[in-house]
């Protein structure tokens, strides 16, 4: 845990309800056990869309679509978003969730292996994105990153989820499960990359599992 579990649990009784559909399908993941934002990371999303009020949204990492359809009750009517999902699993649920949602002619699900997709996006002319959620396998974010900043507007936003690892990206990798060492490794790689790269302006904010915010200078 990175924050207190009593300031996280005051501070989200200060939130309102989710929409009906959201709450149900909040209920369903965390029933599952499927990873979603958390609500944390949902108020932020919130604030970011209602401040930039973005006119086309990329996210890498679908999963069952909660947090795609979070972003569309909360951006600018003439807003679009493009979703990207790779587990067949997750899959499976997303096309039923995104076709049943209120705004699902607004959102598109492309399904295949993010790099390949985003190196796709990145050739074509279709116009860049200003605001970009990453939330997919961790272990490729420094993977995504060149592709991501090809697609990222010049005044656009890139919000990564997941970043601080429940708080043990701080320590040495030798102190968690073997298991997890690459992903630690390769997380600490893009946390680095991100902060020390002259023509990007970072911020790590330790929220739900941390997150940055990053755009172009």
């Amino acid at each position: 845990m990175i924050v207190n579990n009593n300031i996280i649990e005051y501070i989200n009784s200060l939130e309102g309800e989710l929409p009906t559909h959201l709450k149900e399908l909040e209920e369903i993941a965390l029933r599952d056990n499927v990873p979603i934002i958390k609500k944390e990371t949902q108020s932020l999303i919130r604030f970011l869309l209602t401040l930039i009020r973005p006119k086309r949204i990329l996210e890498i990492g679908a999963a069952i679509g909660f947090s795609a359809i979070y972003m569309s009750e909360y951006m600018p009517e003439d807003c679009t978003i493009t979703t990207i999902e790779k587990v067949e699993m997750r899959l499976e649920k997303a096309r039923v969730n995104l076709s049943s949602c209120p705004k699902s002619d607004k959102i598109s699900l492309l399904e295949g292996d993010a790099l390949i997709i985003l190196e796709e996006l990145a050739g074509k002319e279709e116009g860049l994105y200003d605001f970009i959620f990453l939330d997919a396998a961790k272990a490729q974010y420094i993977n995504f990153l060149p592709h991501i900043l090809k697609l990222l507007s010049p005044r656009g936003i890139l919000i990564t989820d997941n970043v601080l690892q429940d708080g043990t990206i701080a320590g040495s990798r030798y102190a968690i499960r073997r298991r997890d060492r690459t992903i630690h490794t390769r997380m600490r790689e893009y946390l680095y990359t991100i902060t020390h790269m002259e023509e990007l302006e970072t911020v790590v904010i330790p929220i739900g599992d941390g997150v940055t915010l990053t755009t172009k200078r």
